[in-house]
């Protein structure tokens, strides 16, 4: 596959800069900036300002790293590069992080003494770059917190298949060997690792509740495309090569990526770990260029939440820092049925149209026609006169019978627990199971 500079697409890189820019003012708002204040360097401006919790999400602390990038990078018509007070804020939010962990390192996420390893890990992960990046590297305080909330994530498990929460904590423990130049973290790192490609199914994708989800897919794919560009003697290439290779194929004709029937219903995307892939797998490249059509459009989904935007603003400047300006042409895809047996997805192309299926979500699907959304479905939804509602588009064991035309998902449908006030929670009866 040749290279060359393709139109448009420096433009790409200046679209992800300015679209970063634009949310930075948000996190500032989410920050406590007083510095005589108790809760000096908190994220979480529904625990410090507007005192609707009473523990700070450890998670909003991930904050740093995107802060630190823009205060590093040299983006164009950035007014954050290389300020003093800039610096002060990210070194305030390290150090509360410390501050407001439990004893053992971890911290909360959506509940009290919750210790979660998702948040503990992605903040981790974030203060690990931005304290590196701002040159806070052999400070006593700092360094007696990381390596606590290390060692608190290397003996964690969780009890369901997170694979990208598992690269997260690779991820920081290869941090921390680097950090210390000590082999101290090594053997823990072989084992996760070892653990984690476990994961990855013959057809390429690692499992997210026990499913396949691009959005999440591409979370993993960018952590382990870094950790080859730190530890290229792991050999994570031809995993990340089956990774990426399925994940192509998900990639919508309009641009976006998932949606309901993934096994986690996520329209996430990062891009990051294309871009470093880029450098070896052409392949990659074509991923983003077609990933990254609906920011560069201004029809990209809203990740502007207040718990999470950290996630997708850090990808997108580390895929402006490696973005490669050679890249190949894009080809379309070819028409045909590919059918993807463990994932329980289909993906049938036939001239203009393509349809995306999830047999193991009872036929939830998207159906495309020239470039084009024009149908989503996550299939039938009943409620009964008890206020029960019973849908399919849950993971679970489904007959499918897979015809030339025709598609035939036979299964129980399960019950959707949605209720929230107790008053109106309904009695389930002892078969309400999926």
């Amino acid at each position: 596959m040749t290279r060359a500079p393709l139109p448009g697409t420096h433009r790409l890189r200046d679209v992800l800069a300015r679209h970063v820019l634009a949310e930075i003012p948000k996190l500032f708002t989410l920050l406590d900036r007083t510095p005589v204040s108790a809760t000096y360097g908190c994220f979480d401006r529904s625990y410090w300002h507007y005192r609707i919790i009473d523990f700070p999400c450890g998670m909003s602390q991930e904050y740093v790293w995107p802060l630190a990038l823009v205060w590093s990078l040299d983006l164009p018509d950035n007014p954050y590069r290389a300020q003093p007070a800039l610096r002060e804020w990210i070194e305030a939010g390290i150090r509360y992080s410390a501050r407001s962990a439990h004893r053992d390192g971890s911290c909360d996420d959506y509940y009290p003494f919750e210790r979660a390893i998702g948040a503990t890990a992605f903040s981790l992960l974030a203060m690990l770059e931005a304290s590196k990046i701002i040159g806070l590297c052999n400070d006593e305080e700092v360094n007696i917190f990381f390596e606590r909330r290390a060692s608190w994530l290397a003996a964690r498990q969780e009890s369901g298949v997170l694979s990208n929460h598992e690269a997260l904590i690779v991820a920081c423990l290869v941090r921390m060997a680097e950090r210390a130049a000590s082999a101290r973290w090594e053997p823990t790192i072989a084992a996760r690792l070892s653990r984690l490609l476990s994961w990855q199914s013959k057809e390429g994708w690692f499992s997210e509740y026990e499913g396949a989800d691009p959005g999440y897919l591409s979370l993993t794919i960018g952590l382990l495309a870094d950790i080859d560009r730190r530890r290229p003697e792991f050999g994570l290439r031809p995993s990340l090569r089956r990774a990426i290779q399925f994940l192509s194929q998900f990639v919508h004709p309009d641009g976006s990526v998932g949606g309901e029937y993934t096994s986690r219903g996520t329209l996430n995307f990062f891009p990051h770990g294309f871009e470093i892939a880029g450098a070896w797998m052409p392949e990659a490249l074509v991923v983003n260029e077609r990933a990254l059509k609906p920011l560069r459009e201004r029809r990209a989904p809203c990740y502007s939440d207040d718990r999470i935007i950290g996630h997708h603003l850090w990808s997108w400047l580390l895929t402006w820092q490696y973005f490669v300006s050679e890249r190949p042409v894009p080809v379309p895809h070819r028409s045909g049925r590919l059918h993807y047996g463990e994932a329980r997805l289909l993906i049938d192309r036939r001239g203009p149209n393509a349809l995306y299926i999830a047999t193991g979500r009872g036929g939830a699907f998207k159906l495309f026609y020239d470039n084009h959304l024009i149908l989503s479905d996550t299939g039938p939804t009943l409620r009964t006169n008890r206020a029960l509602v019973a849908v399919t588009h849950i993971e679970s064991k489904n007959t499918v019978t897979i015809e030339d035309d025709r598609l035939i998902v036979e299964g129980q449908m399960c019950w959707a627990k949605g209720a929230r006030c107790p008053r109106a929670r309904p009695r389930w009866p002892s078969w309400a199971a999926c």
